[in-house]
């Protein structure tokens, strides 16, 4: 096989391939549907205009009818005013008629039975179409009906197109929550810590821990002055040891609560028939 016929055969297939995906059943079914139609109305309008032809000749073939009593009343009356050679005349006319007649009679039988074989086949066609169309609904309900079951268990098992973008947009949203909840307390963390100093804050992390310091004092000072008023005894060293330990202890429960957030013979005729006029005028 050539360059150019693998190439050919290659784009023809690839152009199937992508009708078969983007074709209809019941569009495709629909316009087979009309099509049939258009053509059994063609087939109307050919046998309408076949018996507008077939009248027209019966119309013509009428006058010619009058002509031939016409001539043969003209002959008559020629014969009887002793005028043979118009009544020759006329018979001759008569005669042409006849034949003209005959000729009328042999188209007017070929079109009645054209007109009938189109009448028939009208009616088979006719039939086939109604036949085609009850089928047609059927196959579009059949189609309508697995398509939405098809989409029903799509929907179910998740296995559709469309299930799987949702399925794929949540694992991301969460992907990115879970990520966002980690920056948060990351920076909770390190807020807490000192290691990142707030921008709204003018004090730096010695300063901040001072002030702790500072505050603790105060609260063991006025718990001393309570003890003191209730009669008992102030342990100041073992007060600086325990709030060395409250302070480390504090940081890291806030440090944990932080990370916890992340998800054709006339002549003999017409002289035998002027004999028999010549005859009856005798008589």
């Amino acid at each position: 096989m050539g360059i150019l016929s693998r190439t050919s055969y290659v784009i023809r297939s690839k152009i199937n391939a992508l009708l078969n995906r983007t074709e209809d059943p019941s569009e495709t079914l629909d316009y087979s549907y009309e099509q049939m139609r258009d053509e059994l109305q063609e087939v109307k309008e050919g046998i309408a205009d076949l018996t507008t032809q077939k009248k027209r000749l019966e119309m013509q073939k009428r006058r010619l009818e009058e002509n031939v009593d016409k001539h043969n009343e003209q002959a008559r009356t020629a014969v009887e005013q002793d005028r043979e050679d118009l009544a020759r005349q006329a018979l001759e006319k008569k005669k042409q008629k006849m034949n003209q007649i005959e000729d009328l009679e042999g188209q007017i039988a070929d079109l009645q039975q054209t007109q009938d074989s189109l009448v028939e086949k009208k009616n088979k066609l006719q039939n086939r179409i109604e036949e085609f169309r009850t089928k047609k609904e059927s196959m579009k309900a059949r189609y309508e009906a697995a398509e939405a079951s098809a989409r029903v268990s799509e929907a179910v098992t998740g296995a559709g197109d469309e299930m799987e973008n949702v399925s794929q947009a949540i694992d991301r949203a969460e992907e990115r929550t879970q990520d966002m909840e980690a920056r948060s307390a990351a920076l909770d963390e390190l807020e807490d810590t000192g290691a990142l100093e707030s921008s709204l804050s003018d004090k730096d992390s010695l300063e901040r821990e001072l002030d702790e310091i500072s505050a603790n004092n105060e609260v063991e000072a006025e718990l001393d002055t309570l003890r003191s008023e209730m009669g008992k005894e102030s342990k100041n060293e073992s007060n600086d040891t325990k709030t060395e330990t409250e302070t480390e202890t504090d940081t890291d429960v806030a440090s944990n609560s932080s990370s916890s957030n992340s998800s054709s013979n006339s002549n003999s005729e017409i002289e035998s028939e002027l004999e028999e006029l010549q005859d009856d005028k005798s008589k």
